[in-house]
């Protein structure tokens, strides 16, 4: 029996799956997510130094930070299965911190690591 074909533009679907394309999966999912919760934190703060609106960081600020803990443990799973260097696993947990950067990130890591390129 062949296994279920799988899209890989989608990879929420592939997410279960094991071995580097399932840690791929997942890095990219969480990569938009830590870079929209990033904005957002962005957004928030602005919110808050400008106009004096805190209540927006108080919530969005603990989000971010989990789920940014949850992007690092996921670069580590990707960076383990795909065998990069420290210095590669280390810039790419860094993309997370700056704005916009990780949505950078994942295009050039997924392209790398469908290609078979370790970083």
């Amino acid at each position: 029996m062949s296994e279920t074909p799988t899209d890989e533009e989608n990879p929420a679907q592939a997410a279960s799956a094991g071995g580097v394309r399932g840690a791929l999966a997942r890095y990219r999912v969480l990569a938009y997510v830590v870079g929209v919760g990033l904005l957002a934190l962005c957004a928030s703060m602005i919110l808050e130094y400008v106009f004096d609106q805190d209540q927006y960081t108080a919530i969005v600020g603990p989000v971010h930070g989990f789920l940014y803990i949850v992007y690092l443990v996921a670069v580590v799973d990707l960076a383990l299965k795909a065998r990069w260097s420290l210095k590669g696993a280390i810039l790419v947990m860094l993309a997370g911190v700056v704005p916009l950067v990780s949505f950078v990130a994942e295009r050039r890591v997924t392209a790398k690591v469908r290609g078979g390129i370790t970083l």
